[in-house]
């Protein structure tokens, strides 16, 4: 390869501000918690066991003065020491299939799971307000059909969604009547996790009634021919939280609105409900989860067999986003070559030809999903971190027998062989400088007004022919540049030159193969990135 250093040319005053480091990394060290903050009350049907199904949330049953039926709250982390007056407000959103931890049949399943909180805690160090949301649990997996089954599941998966609105209203409220937590209401971001990522997703895609009566959510009677809604909405109300006679309505008044949603190995009941003009949405996803399919597929519960089917998992959601335009604010991230894009790149490539867990073959790349190739073939939340002896006590609690808890602790074992504190942080890590990126470019934190404002960022820079060949030329128009790194797809450097201090240099015979590259170019200590196309 022969590179040639050419003279100053021509210069052209620079537009727009380069990313801002608070939102993407970690620069708080502390953060502060303040623990079961109530946001609403409603009908829950977690004690249907009990033959009680429809009681409110916080119902005290044995009357001891402490609610068996967990309220309608959140816990809110800060970073601690913060003086900006008006932050970004995340809701995350827990995992465990609607169900409570160890009666779902999991070592996890609430809001102070492991995991669950170092995602609010590292969100919080970025600078973050952080609301960890207690949703309504409760569906009936030993339902006669499947079509009952899928129902149960499917109210289950509404009624948190009419929770997270009611959430979401909670805050707006409250900004109108003096912001106690010191919320930018033009900012909220949803960040599920497991089911939690479901809930996100179905948050921002279902708003109108045909979505939720579409063939497969309706049950035909074998004898009468009757066709009844899985979905009542005269008695669990609207996708809102508005209505119906077993519903109370949290917070009216206030906007629903959200703007973007990242989700963790979650899925949408129909690809139908994505159209064009929803918010941004992002995600990682284990190709191979045997519980939320990766493509489109069933869903299917251990203790249950199947639930129901055709959902549709990260990899055609954000295929299908990305084709409506809905994620085209995230183009700028995804040229970029920061380390987590680069390594999504990567994994996407790796993912190729696959096939996920119901036999279908993962295609090209997909933009805005990171799949977490992980080498267990049934990993589906590699994130996840538990302490067996807390999981034993929580059942011994819970009236199971000892050593009940050791056992459900031992069966997740086997889908998640090398769990541990190491793992768990490492994947939370990428999860969250995968998210916050787009989060930043999504909600325009980095103080840019549109895709057009973005793209005169890099006016100091050319870089051309693109497509190119054997030749390639870096010409800065203003300043110097300083210093050049050329990595593949798959995150590896192709290309290294130090030490530059000129405004152009062109490479010959540069021998790369046919394929996508990505160009970080420093002129004058910034640095700009392009991305070029070799033939």
């Amino acid at each position: 390869m022969k590179k040639i250093i050419l003279p100053f040319l021509s210069c052209i005053a620079i537009l727009g501000s380069s990313y801002a480091q608070r939102y993407v990394d970690e620069v708080f060290t502390n953060f502060t918690v303040d623990n079961n903050i109530q946001y609403g009350v409603n009908y829950t049907v977690v004690a249907a066991s009990l033959g009680i199904p429809s009681v409110p949330t916080g119902t005290d049953l044995n009357q001891d003065g402490t609610p068996d039926i967990p309220a309608l709250v959140f816990d809110l982390y800060q970073p601690d020491g913060d003086t900006e007056t008006e932050r970004p407000l995340v809701i995350v959103l827990h995992t465990g299939t609607f169900a409570p931890i160890i009666a779902n049949g999991n070592p996890t399943g609430m809001r102070q799971d492991a995991a669950t909180t170092a995602i609010c805690e590292s969100y919080a160090k970025r600078g973050y307000v952080v609301a960890n949301l207690e949703y309504r649990l409760g569906w009936n997996p030993g339902a006669a059909t499947q079509a009952l089954k899928g129902a149960s599941l499917m109210k289950a998966v509404y009624r948190a969604i009419q929770d997270t609105k009611s959430a979401v209203r909670f805050f707006r409220e409250d900004y109108e009547n003096g912001n106690t937590y010191g919320i930018d209401t033009s900012r909220i971001i949803l960040s599920g996790q497991g089911s939690g990522g479901w809930v996100a997703l179905g948050y921002a895609t279902v708003d109108k009634y045909e979505e939720i009566t579409l063939s497969k959510f309706l049950d035909v009677d074998a004898v009468t021919g009757v066709v009844t809604a899985l979905i009542d909405t005269t008695e669990i109300g609207d996708w809102d939280g508005y209505g119906g006679s077993m519903n109370m309505e949290n917070n009216p008044g206030y906007s629903n609105e959200v703007h973007m949603v990242c989700s963790m190995g979650g899925g949408i009941g129909d690809l139908s409900w994505l159209e064009a003009g929803e918010i941004p949405m992002c995600a990682v996803h284990c190709p191979t989860d045997p519980v939320a399919i990766y493509t489109t597929g069933n869903v299917s519960v251990a203790s249950a067999g199947l639930i129901t089917t055709d959902i549709s998992g990260s990899y055609d959601v954000m295929a299908k986003a990305n084709m409506l335009g809905n994620n085209d604010v995230l183009a700028p991230v995804n040229a970029g070559s920061d380390v987590y894009t680069l390594a999504a790149q990567a994994a996407s490539a790796s993912a190729e030809g696959m096939m996920d867990f119901e036999g279908n073959t993962v295609g090209t790349p997909v933009d805005n999903v990171f799949p977490y190739v992980t080498g267990t073939a049934s990993d589906a939340s590699p994130w996840d971190l538990w302490d067996e002896q807390f999981v034993e006590q929580v059942s011994l609690a819970q009236g199971n027998a000892a050593g009940y808890g050791l056992a459900i602790s031992a069966n997740a074992l086997l889908t998640n062989p090398d769990m541990g504190p190491a793992k768990s942080a490492a994947y939370v890590d990428s999860t969250l400088g995968y998210f916050c990126r787009r989060i930043v470019r999504a909600t325009n934190l980095d103080g840019l007004s549109s895709l057009e404002e973005f793209t005169v960022l890099n006016p100091l820079l050319e870089v051309y022919p693109n497509p190119a060949s054997d030749v390639l030329v870096f010409r800065a128009k203003e300043g110097i540049i300083e210093s050049i790194e050329i990595h593949s797809t798959l995150g590896e450097k192709v290309l290294s030159e130090l030490n530059v201090s000129s405004n152009m240099i062109s490479f010959s015979d540069l021998n790369l193969k046919a394929g996508i590259y990505f160009c970080s170019v420093e002129i004058d200590g910034q640095m700009l990135t392009k991305k070029v196309i070799i033939k």
